[in-house]
């Protein structure tokens, strides 16, 4: 098995490039094969073959943290640089209403599924101590609402059980992936999907015109090509705000655990919340600035690669084999997440929202703001944006939700 980062890291770039290279290729069996099977789905699918089959072993790999401590930090710097506030306020309320539906079907839906096999399977489910299925299922509530930080939030006030913790991230891992997978699946069919179900698409495309009009408006200036100084100006902006993120994290953290440890609830001693936080902040700031400009000079192209980077790293923690090792919990998983899909597509044809909005606003909630930025980008990159703000905003209400979806569920178990 290949343990070393240096080659993991070697093995994925060159996945990637093999990926987009036959991607371009004029072959008709690779047109097929990507008609079908859209290139972010390859890209984290095939590192999850990887992992399943046993070729690499990431048990001591720094890749993830650095993915999600340094990579995605300063991918999403290059991509809000560009977001225009005013433009996104065209999107409508029709996003916010499907991302609380979309919050309230994993509160609902964990005691909901915990209810059904309550009936169907009471025999094969823990029921006492800090081993039951409860308590555990309150840490992927936190996930699922929140992020990891929430889970681990969850795990210490619950006194959750660490093998049935081991469990519910497990859980999470699967079908986390896979909801994902099947998202960016579905955004390659997205013209197709909104036309069935009659869906207004007017917010996106009033935002979509308000971007392309100020582009054109831009482009009569004339546009030198990209050289290395802007490119070393893009770097610097991506990883100087990430270096101050993780800065400014360094001394909330501590300040915040110190002075207000009340204020965990709120995520606030997370210190992958204030990066996100950071981050998101300074980028918006730095959108009313001569920054803004590096767009223009391929910021975008740099983020999209840094995306892709990141998308095969997350997918190298995926295991095919999992589910086969809990199935009733992997059960209560698929249960608890079609609730969450039931009741976001429902909301979303009653109000005939685009399917976009429906995917992020999910996506905010199973995937935060690690990945939901990802599935935006899938359906319009101008959205991931949006996609940062939601998945942000669920840190911050995640443990009081999660506090109510553990008590219904703890009634369940009396």
């Amino acid at each position: 098995m290949i343990n070393q980062d240096p080659v993991i890291l070697g093995l994925l770039a060159i996945t990637l490039g093999l990926i987009f290279y036959t991607n371009g290729s004029p072959h008709r069996y690779w047109q097929t094969f990507y008609r079908y099977v859209p290139v972010m789905v390859a890209c984290y699918v095939v590192p999850s073959l990887f992992n399943t089959f046993g070729l690499v072993d990431t048990s001591t790999s720094q890749l993830g943290s650095i993915a999600s401590r340094y990579i995605m930090p300063a991918c999403l710097t290059l991509l809000i640089i560009s977001v225009d506030i005013k433009s996104m306020l065209m999107l409508g309320p029709k996003i916010i209403v499907l991302f609380i539906v979309g919050s309230l079907g994993i509160i609902l839906g964990g005691p909901f599924s915990l209810y059904v096999f309550s009936i169907l399977a009471p025999e094969l489910l823990n029921w006492e101590g800090s081993a039951a299925a409860w308590r555990g299922m309150a840490t992927l509530a936190g996930n699922w609402v929140g992020g990891t930080a929430n889970q681990l939030a969850m795990k210490e006030v619950y006194a959750v059980d660490d093998n049935m913790f081991a469990i519910m991230i497990s859980v999470n891992v699967v079908f986390s992936a896979l909801w994902m997978s099947f998202l960016l699946f579905c955004a390659n069919h997205t013209n197709l999907i909104d036309n069935k179900l009659k869906a207004d698409n007017n917010g996106i495309n009033k935002l979509v015109k308000s971007i392309n009009l100020r582009d054109q408006a831009l482009s009569k200036f004339k546009q030198p090509l990209p050289t290395l100084s802007s490119y070393m100006a893009i770097f610097a902006v991506a990883f100087g705000v990430t270096g101050l993120a993780h800065f400014g994290a360094d001394l909330l953290v501590p300040f915040f655990s110190l002075h207000y440890p009340q204020s965990e609830k709120l995520s606030f001693t997370s210190h992958f919340f204030w990066i996100v936080i950071i981050v998101t902040s300074v980028s918006i700031i730095l959108s009313y600035t001569k920054v803004r400009r590096l767009e223009r000079q391929g910021a975008s192209k740099i983020s999209t690669v840094l995306l892709y980077l990141l998308i095969a790293t997350m997918g190298l923690k995926m295991d095919l084999t999992m589910i086969n090792d809990f199935p009733i919990y992997f059960a209560i998983g698929f249960v608890w997440l079609s609730f969450h899909a039931i009741l976001i597509l429902i909301a979303g044809i009653a109000m005939k929202a685009p399917l976009a909005y429906m995917a992020i606003s999910s996506q905010c909630c199973i995937g935060g703001a690690a990945s939901s930025p990802i599935v935006a980008m899938a359906f319009n990159r101008h959205l991931a944006p949006v996609a940062v703000m939601f998945s942000v905003f669920g840190y911050a209400w995640a443990n009081y939700m999660v506090w109510i979806c553990a008590e219904l569920m703890r009634m369940i178990n009396q």
